[in-house]
């Protein structure tokens, strides 16, 4: 049996090339097979059809024509977030151009845990993420896995600035990875201030700092996953100041409205807190994992240094050697940042802000849409780009049913939300590409499959 090729080095480009036809013509077959935005059937159809399509996960003997048949099971099995029916969760669609960089990051397969892995890598990594930071009127920032990883990293930073006995306020509306990583990183227990109205409460929040001994970390939110509603992020900014609390935005999925000239405004006050997140595999159209934590003072990083001899060893890093493990608490770690980058210099400003800019502007067709409809109710002008609605007087069941129906039969992905004490349908409008017809279509799909 001769030696199977490599992706890269002198031979590698002649061994990818009938290898991409193979994917490509794989992807196209699968998504014909399904047909729509999810596949038909349920999670049984869909497990038992791609484990006759898998067979034996490991046999004997080799197969030559397992890359077709298991990209095409995938693709047929898939959610594709580029169909303008796959609406339910903070999952783009990646760009094509951001998807080939991807590629030759896989290929090269650099490792940022050390200079000599990753010469080129490590410095592109620093320009980019210097430069993000600075959108969001910070020094410096990290490449992490998504806003989890970002926000765990954050409280990490307060905990070693501030000590153990640092407690944080969140409101009720914050993403669940906050009050967990106050859990795993041995905090006290946090604090669930009000969002009566779906955002933190300013008084709640000046009423709990003013009771709750410090030192305090308050993290406020720059669009909830439920409603892409973003918290007063200026009062928050001046309680903060007024306590002497330290302040975390998780600005996941609103930080893209940086980009943007119209919402820009929208994220006011961002640049008055000490470490920010920012996720640009939800609103910033990068194939996963494409997460950043923004930090206002660089010193606050030096926690993170870990010397181990074989990767930073002191004589290295004194001979100019740049020492790589203080970036993140990863070892080996893929550079996410090319993608990243090439995204930024082929669109520009004013590309991705047009982007972003287009999807908000479909949120707003489509709670119009939902407005005229007499059998439905929106919950609110969108913020962002996700829309809550629901069939008009029928129970949270019924609801819930709907959206369940939809999945089986392979018509629509949407999300859910519990808001003003009732659930909700929830179409979180990331594809640029979708158009007004796709709009009417989903709401038609919703009424055909509400139990009467």
């Amino acid at each position: 049996m001769s030696t199977p090729p490599l992706a890269s080095g002198p031979e590698g480009p002649h061994a990818l090339g009938p290898l991409l036809d193979t994917v490509l013509d794989a992807l196209r077959t699968g998504t014909r097979a399904r047909n729509g935005p999810l596949p038909a059937g349920g999670p049984t159809t869909v497990a038992d059809r791609l484990r006759d399509a898998v067979g034996d996960v490991l046999p004997d003997h080799g197969d030559p024509h397992a890359l077709a048949a298991l990209v095409h099971a995938l693709a047929e099995g898939a959610a594709d977030p580029a169909h303008p029916l796959c609406a339910a969760h903070l999952h783009c669609p990646p760009l094509a151009v951001a998807t080939a960089a991807d590629l030759a990051a896989s290929t090269l397969n650099p490792s940022l845990d050390s200079w000599d892995q990753a010469p080129a890598a490590s410095t592109l990594e620093t320009l980019v993420t210097r430069a993000l930071a600075a959108e969001a009127g910070m020094a410096d920032a990290l490449v992490t896995t998504g806003g989890t990883e970002s926000n765990h990293l954050a409280l990490l930073l307060a905990r070693e600035r501030h000590g153990p006995a640092l407690r944080l306020l969140h409101g009720t509306n914050a993403h669940h990875s906050l009050p967990r990583a106050a859990w795993l990183l041995g905090l006290p227990d946090p604090v669930a201030v009000p969002a009566p109205a779906g955002t933190l409460d300013p008084a709640a929040l000046d009423a709990a700092l003013t009771r709750l001994p410090g030192p305090h970390l308050v993290a406020a939110t720059a669009g909830t996953t439920d409603a892409g509603l973003i918290d007063p992020l200026p009062d928050i900014a001046t309680l903060c100041a007024a306590h002497g609390a330290r302040l975390h935005i998780d600005a996941a999925y609103a930080g893209a409205l940086l980009f943007s000239d119209r919402h820009r405004h929208r994220l006011t006050g961002l640049d008055a807190a000490h470490t920010v997140t920012l996720d640009l595999h939800k609103l910033g159209w990068q194939p996963a994992a494409a997460g950043l934590l923004a930090v206002r003072d660089p010193t606050d990083l030096t926690a993170l240094h870990h010397p181990t001899d074989y990767l930073n060893a002191t004589d290295d890093t004194a001979a100019g050697l740049p020492d790589l493990l203080g970036r993140s608490l990863r070892t080996t770690r893929r550079p996410d940042i090319l993608k990243i980058a090439v995204t930024l210099k082929t669109l520009g400003r004013t590309g991705l802000g047009a982007l972003v800019d287009q999807v908000c502007a479909h949120a707003r067709t489509l709670a119009d849409l939902v407005r005229r409809h007499p059998a439905l109710d929106l919950y609110d002008h969108p913020t962002l780009s996700t829309v809550l609605f629901r069939p008009t007087g029928a129970p949270d069941d019924a609801v819930a049913a709907t959206r369940r129906r939809l999945l089986s039969a392979g018509h629509t992905v949407l999300g859910r939300a519990h808001l003003d004490g009732r659930l909700w349908l929830k179409a979180t409008l990331l594809n640029p590409h979708t158009r007004p017809d796709d709009l009417t279509t989903l709401l038609k799909l919703v009424e055909g499959h509400t139990p009467a």
